[in-house]
């Protein structure tokens, strides 16, 4: 990736190769969008775009970069949710649902390339990786306070419940399947409860759960 220009005009018009690029993707896939078009509809020249970016893929990759950390960022717990693990689960899922609402076809691009092509299939696990590794420290956490069960593998759970929030986003905001938002956040905080022997009791004690997984799609 190329550095950040150091110039008031310079961040513009990377901003709005950016803008365009994305506008292209989600429009008409990856494949079929060109370098020339995304240069067009950002006003600016096809040799332009190679000073700001090498390829499709580094425009692409930067995307997803800062979309995931988007997700990543909005699924922390906010300060006045109540402390307790449900709380906390079924506010980080709510959040979650939200910003992949806002970025489904972006998120749908990235899984489409990430089938066919090792490059894309290395960057979505990298970017993947913080999601689990903070579920999986999350549900470790509750494992040692008692409050999930001992014999739950923390590092196999939080791949499986993150591809499962993953993939229902996909489904729900890409495919259209019909859904309820709240029954949907109530479904989900209830399966992961269940998944990792979480009580629906269990709402006095503090939790460091605070990701339901990623840009899929999470």
């Amino acid at each position: 990736m190329a550095p950040v220009p150091t110039t008031a005009r310079g961040r513009r018009t990377r901003s709005a190769l950016i803008h365009a690029a994305r506008e292209m993707f989600e429009e008409v896939g990856f494949r079929d969008a060109r370098i020339s078009d995304i240069a067009e509809r950002a006003g600016t020249s096809y040799g332009v775009f190679y000073h700001y970016f090498k390829s499709k893929e580094a425009i692409l990759g930067e995307l997803f970069t800062t979309v995931t950390g988007e997700m990543f960022t909005a699924s922390r717990p906010s300060p006045d949710v109540p402390p307790d693990p449900l709380s906390r689960i079924e506010d980080a899922n709510r959040k979650y649902l939200k910003v992949a609402r806002r970025n489904a076809r972006l998120i749908a691009v990235i899984e489409e390339m990430a089938i066919r092509d090792p490059w894309f299939s290395e960057l979505k696990l990298q970017i993947r990786e913080p999601f689990l590794q903070r579920n999986e420290a999350g549900i470790r956490s509750l494992q040692k306070r008692g409050l999930a069960d001992p014999a739950v593998d923390a590092a196999l759970a939080a791949t499986m419940l993150g591809g499962m929030v993953e993939h229902f986003g996909l489904m729900w905001f890409v495919h259209g399947v019909p859904c309820d938002e709240d029954a949907a956040v109530a479904t989900l905080t209830r399966l992961w409860a269940q998944a990792i022997g979480l009580r629906d009791e269990q709402r006095s004690e503090p939790s460091q759960l605070t990701d339901p997984g990623v840009p899929s799609d999470e």
